[in-house]
This record gives C-alpha cells, structure tokens and sequence, in this order.
C-alpha cells in the first residue's frame, strides 16, 4: 500500500477536531479504492513529508485565517520535493479568490467580479454602477465556508464586511431559487454533481447555515461551463470543485473554483469516490 498524508486540524481543535474524523473515513475509503493508505497529518504542527508518496490538503481547515503558516507550509512542502496534490503551484493560485480575474481573463464564464483593497462606500458604489444593480456580496479575498461574507443592501452598515482586500461582486437572487450546482473534476474529468440550495432567508449554501445538497445529472449547459472553467484554469488540478450559478444575464457563471479542501461530496458520488482515488494514483505516476 502506498502511503497518503491528508493534511488536517489537529484532534485537539476547538472548531474542527471533532467533525474531522467522518470527513477523513469518506477520503480514506476512496483512496483506498486506488490501493492508497491515508494518514492524517495535522498542518499547523511540523511532520516529516518523506515517508509519503504525496501529500494531500484536502483538509486543512482554518488556512484562511492563518495565511502566513499556509504559505510557510507551501514553501515547505515545495522544498522538500514530495509530490503535492494538488501541486504547490496550483494551491497558491487557488488561495486568493482573485484567481476569479484570471479565469475571466482566459474566456471562463466568471461572475462579474471586482477586486478591492477595502471595503469602503466608494468602492460599494462602483460597484453598483459598474454592475448596475443595487445589492452586493462582499468576501475576503483570502477566505473559505462563507467567512465574513455579507451582503451589502443599500442603506447597509458595513458590519460584519471583510476587513481587508475583498471582491465585491452582485448578488444572485438565483442562490435562493435555483441554487449553486457543484461539478466534480478528478483527473480531468467528470465525476458527479450535487445542487446546493440555500435555506430560506439564507443566501449561504453551506451546510452549517442550513443549505441542502442533492446529486443531481448536470445539463449539457453545466458540463460546458464547467469544462471552459477548468481550461482556463490551464495548470496541473487532479481534484476541483467548480460552483456553478445562474448569473444575471440568465447564464451558468463560476462563483468559486475551489481546488485546495474541498467537500467532494463523496457519499453522493455514484461510484463512492473511486474516480478520485484514480485520479490521486494516476498522477503518483506522472
């Protein structure tokens, strides 16, 4: 068997500790599909990547808000010469939301986005001209799980806002109606897609704020999204999140590729993530 560290929280943590050990099963069980063993290595604390095959950040949680040891640890791995997946190069770019920019640049469908260092009522009022709409949703730059993600009405404070660089983008009334959609990449290919539905009153998809997940068959429209998403993206991913979402103009648009710690989704995977237990040994052998 070939050995696996899954980057994760320590057992100890206050927020995660708990929770992670169903999420490691679901990761184990499929790698273990592929003839992988999985071993979970808390990423705050130091380890030794040379006993492994390759090194995994499927779950390390909590990143965004320690950046600096993030990026140390980036380094790290990077010099050590473990294989990393996904590689280093690609977790760094997936890190700040801004890649959104470079995607739209190389013809992504994207929704439109703007970068800001702050967020100020000058910079939420060129954004509502510049999309022509009246409410907004402002994240962090750097961010993860809907971390102080807000939408911003007018007449809004701005409690609650990011407190750093941000984007600030429209919001999508099609968050409480028709949902995200998350399409499943590994090894380069489709693997499943689920539909993520906000609770009512919520515009947050995620499970903690309530939000419904449900496999569902994407539509041609949503595969080609998906598939022009991860072209543009053009460097080495073995395992993506695409969210998809009806934007404004009645188009499928990409809110977040997320291709550090996703959730797979795994227990709605028809094939129980056997597709990304291949991906993960198909790339050992790149």
């Amino acid at each position: 068997m070939t050995r696996i560290a899954i980057l994760s929280p320590t057992a100890d943590n206050p927020m995660y500790g708990a929770i992670y050990p169903r999420w490691f099963k679901r990761l184990e069980a499929a790698l273990a599909t592929a003839g992988l063993t999985a071993e979970a290595a808390p990423w705050t604390q130091p380890f030794d990547p040379a006993p492994y095959a390759a090194v995994l950040p499927m779950m390390a949680w909590g990143y965004h808000q320690h950046t600096d040891q993030w990026f140390a640890l980036l380094d790290r791995l990077e010099a050590s010469g473990v294989t990393v997946l996904n590689p280093v190069e690609t977790l760094r770019w997936n890190t700040a939301k801004t890649y959104l920019l470079d995607l739209a640049a190389h013809g992504a469908p994207v929704i439109p986005t703007l970068a800001v260092e702050a967020v100020t009522p000058a910079a939420i009022e060129a954004a509502r001209a510049s999309f022509g709409v009246a409410d907004l949703v402002a994240k962090p730059q750097i961010s993860a799980g809907a971390h102080r993600t807000v939408v911003l009405r007018p007449g809004d404070p701005l409690d609650g806002a990011p407190t750093g660089a941000a984007l600030i983008q429209p919001f999508l009334p099609a968050v409480r109606e028709e949902g995200e959609l998350a399409v499943f990449w590994f090894g380069g290919r489709f693997s499943h897609a689920v539909s993520k539905v906000a609770a009512p009153g919520e515009f947050r998809v995620q499970a903690q704020y309530g939000g419904q997940e449900t496999l569902v068959d994407p539509t041609p429209e949503a595969l080609a999204a998906a598939q022009a998403v991860f072209k543009a993206a053009a460097r080495p991913i073995t395992y993506c999140r695409i969210d998809l979402i009806r934007a404004l103009d009645g188009r499928l648009a990409l809110m977040e590729l997320e291709a550090i710690e996703p959730d797979l989704f795994l227990e709605h995977a028809p094939d129980g993530g056997a597709m990304f237990g291949a991906a993960v040994r198909a790339a050992l052998t790149l």
